[in-house]
Order: C-alpha cells, then sequence, then structure tokens
C-alpha cells in the first residue's frame, strides 16, 4: 500500500513538473517581441506605416495574444540590424539583398508588396531610347549592388549583351543618388537609374525621358521590388508571430493599392514623410501595390535564375534550393488582400499583377 501511495505521488509530481515545462515554454514564446523596422523619409516603406497608422499590426498581433515593437530604422542599415538580433523583419529591396544573400545573410522572404519605384531616364534630346541604345555607354548608378544596378544588367543582358564582369558591354559610373540627375544633366553619364521620389522629381524638374519603368516592361511588371523579409531564426521560432507580421503587410499593401491619396494623406499627417500629399498620391499610383505570397516567391525564382546565370550570384549551385531556403510561406495565411470599401479585407490569389491605372 506504501509502494502505490509513492508511486502515486512520483506520478502526480512528475505530472506538474511536464505542466509546469509546458507553460514555461507557451510563456516563453508569448513573451517574445516580435520587432519590427520601420524607416520615415522615404516613400516605399508606406504600407509599414499604414500598418501602424491604421492599427493593423495592433490587430494582428493582439488577436494572436503576441507581442510587438515597432523601431525606427534606417533601411541601408536594416540587414546589418537583423544579424545583430536589433529587429527581427522589415522590408527592402529585394534586387539589393539578393548578394547579401548570397554572401551569408541568414532572412526569408515572406511577401511582395509593390512594383515600380525604379525607373532609368536620358536627357529630352537623346539619341538613346531603351536600354539596348546603351551598348558602350556610360549608366548611373548609385551601387554596383543596388537593386538599379541588378535590374539594368538583367534588361540589359536580356538583349542578348554581357551585362556583368571585365567584359560587360556598358560602363557604371556610380554617383550618391541625389547626385545622378545632375550629372546625367552635365553630360557626365548616357543615362541613369533612379529610385523614386528622386526619379519622379527629376522627370518633373528636368524633363527626362525615360527609357525603362519597371512598372510599365512586360518583365518586371511581374516582380516585385520590394519585399518583406525577416530573420531566418525568427521565422522557425516564431512562426505566429512571422505570420502576424505577413497578414499585416499583406492588408497594409491592398490598402495603398485601393487607397493611394489616403495612404499618402496618412504619411504626410503622422510625418512620416516630407512633400506634398498629391504629388506623393501620384507617385504611389504608378506602382502597384497589389501583394501576393505567391508572386513573391516567382519574383524569387525569376530573379535567382538569371543573375545566377549571368554570375551576379556566384555561391549558387541549386537555384531551387536557394529560393526553397531563403523563401518561407505559412499555412494560416492567404496569398493575398482586397481592401474593401466598407474597410475590410477579403482573401484572395493573384496569379498576375495588373496595373489598373496603364
Amino acid at each position: 500500500m506504501k509502494k502505490r501511495v509513492g508511486y502515486f505521488c512520483l506520478c502526480m509530481i512528475l505530472i506538474c513538473v511536464l505542466f509546469m515545462s509546458c507553460g514555461k515554454k507557451r510563456d516563453a514564446k508569448s513573451d517574445f517581441v516580435f520587432k519590427i523596422g520601420t524607416a520615415n523619409s522615404s516613400l516605399c516603406p508606406v504600407p509599414l506605416h499604414v500598418a501602424v497608422d491604421l492599427g493593423i499590426f495592433e490587430k494582428e498581433f493582439k488577436d494572436a495574444g503576441l507581442k510587438y515593437e515597432v523601431i525606427e530604422i534606417n533601411l541601408l542599415d536594416a540587414t546589418n540590424l537583423v544579424i545583430a538580433g536589433k529587429i527581427d523583419a522589415t522590408l527592402g529591396l529585394a534586387g539589393s539583398l539578393l548578394p547579401q544573400i548570397d554572401n551569408g545573410l541568414e532572412i526569408k522572404f515572406l511577401n511582395g508588396l509593390h512594383t515600380g519605384c525604379t525607373k532609368f531616364y536620358v536627357k529630352a534630346d537623346s539619341p538613346y531610347y531603351s536600354v539596348a541604345d546603351l551598348k558602350g555607354k556610360t549608366v548611373g548608378l548609385c551601387g554596383v549592388q543596388d537593386s538599379s544596378t541588378v535590374v539594368f544588367q538583367r534588361k540589359f543582358n536580356d538583349y542578348g549583351y554581357t551585362a556583368f564582369g571585365p567584359d560587360a558591354e556598358f560602363k557604371i559610373a556610380v554617383y550618391g543618388l541625389t547626385d545622378l540627375p545632375l550629372a546625367l544633366e552635365n553630360g557626365a553619364v548616357d543615362a541613369v537609374g533612379l529610385h523614386d521620389p528622386v526619379g519622379y522629381l527629376a522627370e518633373k524638374n528636368y524633363g527626362f525621358r525615360k527609357i525603362l519603368d519597371t512598372t510599365e516592361d512586360e518583365k518586371f511588371s511581374q516582380e516585385y521590388c520590394c519585399m518583406t523579409y525577416v530573420s531566418s531564426e525568427v521565422a522557425e521560432k516564431y512562426p505566429e508571430h512571422t505570420k502576424a507580421f505577413v497578414r499585416a503587410m499583406l492588408k497594409a499593401s491592398a490598402f495603398v493599392q485601393a487607397k493611394p491619396f489616403e495612404a499618402a494623406e496618412l504619411q504626410i499627417k503622422n510625418e512620416h514623410v516630407a512633400g506634398d500629399v498629391n504629388s506623393n498620391a501620384e507617385m504611389l499610383e504608378t506602382y502597384n501595390y497589389t501583394p501576393s505570397v505567391g508572386l513573391a516567391k516567382k519574383t524569387l525564382y525569376d530573379a535567382i535564375d538569371q543573375v545566377v546565370d549571368m554570375g551576379i550570384m556566384k555561391n549558387v549551385s541549386d537555384k531551387e534550393g536557394f529560393v526553397n531556403e531563403h523563401f518561407i510561406a505559412y499555412d494560416g495565411v492567404p496569398d493575398s488582400y482586397i481592401y474593401n470599401d466598407d474597410g475590410t479585407y477579403t482573401e484572395t490569389k493573384v496569379t498576375k499583377l495588373v496595373n489598373k491605372r496603364l
């Protein structure tokens, strides 16, 4: 009888320890604070601004019973902050991130936010009318690994030219982004690649002529320039937090697509960016902010397939394996949302990016 009582007590103790252990694990996950990097002074991160200002982050994380924090950063420092664990997720230009991933950056892409925002210009009286005309010419760009450079190299390659390496059939001249319009105006370069709002303003102020617009181009209109990403470690350890982040960003981007003027108003009102509401809204209207998880993965496949063959990414031997390693999609997260006039969202699947404004 004493032995039975002893065994019973021992079992009860073990059960209590087990429940306490499980409780601690659950508490550890629920106590984790998911750190979201956001950036003011730039137009492109408008989904981040909208997600904060309209309480989309608040609702998604609260509904999941999870904690989050929004941290103001400089997007140029974002990957370093992810490596240091200062932030867990943010958004960035996919073309600029690929070379960093090739060199060991451990992140996973989550969803696409928008197309556009990168354009290439020549002077109004220039004899060049397409990227194909720039063989042997000098193109002003803001960095050898900038997304605008990768876009130009890929398009140049499409015409059958060598676009990368010592035998490249065009020359790169690196300038600060805001210095590029003056370099073109003064004849120091034959064409420039610009990100908005610098591109938008240069076109207005100097009368430059577009020769490539990533929103209108047949190739790049089907690829996202800006995508969300998360630390690989956080994606694996805290999937529910990451899911809440993805759902919020999908909804915020869908809102921008449906209400570009209202999104621009929010940015100005809450001092995320400077400028004029009408001008900012006009820029937002030129992009396609239709979000998608599936098309983001396709964007990654298409980009990797070409840049690896071109030699831009040297450490990728298995293209499909690379994409699967650096992209993650979760059950319970829709491919996309549509924003409705009554303020609700409808889940949807996007198979093709259609720019309704063209």
